[in-house]
């Protein structure tokens, strides 16, 4: 039996009652479907940890971190935006007793507003909160979630897709890289500099008509 996450402006967090006999012996698939109202507490969870550590000052922060997430997402997803999705991956676990699902990954595509002389277009189809579940890892649940953005960015009618990754984040970069993203431009900032912070990459991903390897 699974229990609903209760939404509450204190704890919006709800543990999912551990079943004895169900332990999970390996990830026999996934599937990849738009974010429901009920998934936000689990995203909120799997994002925070995925970008903010629980050790020093941000492990104190940490609980506040997650509800302000949970809002974000929330208050997105309320807002019913024409051009912007977020989707989920739910991976299927083979268990001693059968199966169970849970939420592995999720991501984020929108529209987003530039000027005219920095891509030569209005708007653009950008990726964002990309992030998989430590358990789900090397499955290949990130690079369904980034193919699965490349189909809503052609049916919006765009042929191109862009995002952003840290020059030090090596691990996603060898994923972008893989799926066919190129540098654009690397982004500096006084303040980046100022404070010896990682540069932003800006990559991009020209979609050609047929599917993408």
């Amino acid at each position: 039996m699974v229990v609903k996450p209760c939404f509450c402006l204190i704890t919006p967090w709800e543990s999912t009652p551990a079943v004895e006999d169900a332990v999970a012996i390996g990830v026999s698939g996934f599937t990849i479907r738009r974010v429901q109202e009920h998934d936000l507490s689990t995203l909120a969870e799997v994002l925070a940890d995925s970008f903010h550590p629980r050790t020093g000052l941000m492990g104190w922060a940490y609980p506040m971190l997650r509800l302000g997430i949970y809002e974000d997402l929330r208050n997105r997803l309320r807002s019913n935006l024409p051009h912007y999705v977020c989707l989920v991956a739910i991976a299927k676990f083979s268990t001693v007793t059968g199966y169970r699902e849970e939420i592995a990954g999720t991501v984020e595509i929108t529209l987003r507003s530039t000027s005219s002389w920095q891509l030569g277009k209005s708007q653009y189809p950008y990726v964002s909160n990309l992030a998989v579940k430590h358990s789900c890892r090397r499955h290949g649940v990130a690079r369904q979630l980034l193919l699965s953005c490349e189909q809503t960015a052609r049916e919006w009618g765009f042929q191109d897709l862009y995002l952003h990754v840290l020059e030090d984040n090596h691990h996603a970069q060898r994923l972008y890289l893989k799926t066919g993203y190129k540098l654009r431009q690397v982004e500096f900032s006084y303040l980046s500099w100022w404070l010896r912070r990682p540069k932003r990459l800006f990559l991009q991903k020209h979609l050609s008509s047929a599917s993408i390897t």
